[in-house]
């Protein structure tokens, strides 16, 4: 009676897929990218750095504003969206075709640079009856400029209200894979969620939960829209935020929905950009990114070069912190020792998966790991994440 439950929740709850999250997403208009825009930004985020490291100083708890510098010197965007909804709006269908087969083949040259972006793709429009069309039309002038999908290219759908869009966004998967010769399942997408209907449904229902199993695999990624479903729930302009009770709890349920799917969430934006009052900008966004990795929301939107500093700031001052309390807790795991705190093989996990988060991002880096601690290899991490047997190496 039983096998049947087993093979269903296995299907809809495989876990952690070996991919690794980004921290965040860097969204670009479509008219303002350019083959050096992640360069530039790196280029921007180092001056304000220079210009306010008094500041980033004060707001760095553990020592890391050089080895920000030098992140945002080396590789400053690990993901990107060329942007062709609210950040570049609605223009005459020419000139976005136009904009979609330059944005198409800046793609397909970034796949054999070795200095661009981890993962990369587009935030094509909505799929409401007004600009499906034009949704549709930019997808396929990106993939005909592409010829191929390189790797890590991901679609970000915005405005999703109900869990029946997903279905016809899969069949567009699939027959935009059979018009150009893709390999089936070469298309991902993300889904925005930025609308009251997507997190409860006039019945009801979550769905979101259903969306992600009608996605048949492709949704990688749940992404938050902080002024639109605000807006959307009646919130006044002055007190749209990322940590209005509102948000909170649209995250909440977007975290739950997604759990042990591999599908990935996505804190959303702020508008607040270090231009006009850079100190002040500068403390709110590194406030909302510390109080973001808290709650377990690992990436989030960057909307302006200055994000970068405060990003990668708050992200490395939060995991080595976070592994210098997991790596002696892990070790008494191990080991089987008594001490002031007793962990389950759950807390295990997520203590693991803390530290594998925090070496990929570079808070630390594996020759510190293995200083600190040799038997805490990668191979025994991702067995205590994955509650597999500890291989022999960890003695």
């Amino acid at each position: 009676m039983l096998d049947s439950v087993d093979d269903e929740l296995r299907t809809r709850y495989p876990g952690p897929d070996g991919r690794a999250q980004p921290i965040h997403t860097a969204y670009v208009p479509a008219d303002r990218i350019t083959e050096a825009t992640p360069r530039e930004w790196g280029d921007r985020a180092i001056e304000l750095l220079d210009r306010h490291t008094a500041l980033l100083t004060e707001l760095d708890s553990t020592g890391s504003v050089p080895e920000v510098r030098r992140r945002l010197v080396q590789d400053p965007i690990q993901d990107l969206r060329i942007d062709f909804e609210d950040g570049y709006g609605f223009r005459a269908d020419d000139e976005e075709d136009k904009a979609a087969s330059e944005a198409g083949a800046l793609l397909a040259g970034w796949a054999h640079r070795t200095d661009r972006p981890r993962s990369f793709g587009i935030r094509t429009k909505g799929l409401a009856g007004p600009e499906r069309g034009r949704t549709l039309r930019t997808l396929e002038l990106v993939l005909a400029a592409m010829e191929d999908v390189p790797n890590g290219f991901v679609f970000t759908v915005p405005k999703i209200r109900a869990a029946e869009q997903v279905p016809a966004l899969v069949a567009v998967c699939e027959g935009l894979e059979t018009g150009y010769g893709l390999a089936a399942g070469a298309l991902r997408f993300e889904l925005q969620i930025e609308s009251p209907q997507a997190v409860l449904a006039a019945d009801g229902t979550v769905p979101i939960a259903r969306m992600l199993g009608q996605a048949e695999g492709r949704c990688s990624a749940l992404h938050f829209g902080t002024y639109d479903y605000t807006a959307a729930c009646g919130v006044a302009a002055t007190d749209q935020a990322l940590d209005h009770p509102a948000a909170d709890y649209a995250k909440a349920v977007m975290q739950v929905a997604a759990a042990q799917t591999g599908v990935w969430v996505c804190d959303g934006s702020t508008q607040i950009v270090p231009d006009a009052e850079p100190e002040a900008a500068l403390r709110n966004h590194h406030r909302l990114v510390a109080r973001a990795l808290r709650r377990g929301y690992y990436q989030g939107w960057d909307m302006h070069p200055g994000h970068l500093v405060t990003r990668w700031l708050a992200t490395y001052d939060f995991f080595r912190q976070a592994i210098d309390v997991a790596v002696p807790r892990l070790q008494a795991y191990l080991d089987r020792r008594e001490g002031g705190v007793m962990d389950e093989p759950a807390t295990a996990e997520a203590l693991a998966a803390t530290v594998l988060r925090g070496l990929d991002c570079g808070a630390r880096t594996p020759d510190e790991l293995r200083t600190r601690a040799p038997e805490l290899t990668e191979t025994v991490l991702r067995a205590l994440v994955t509650r597999a047997p500890i291989p022999q190496e960890a003695g």
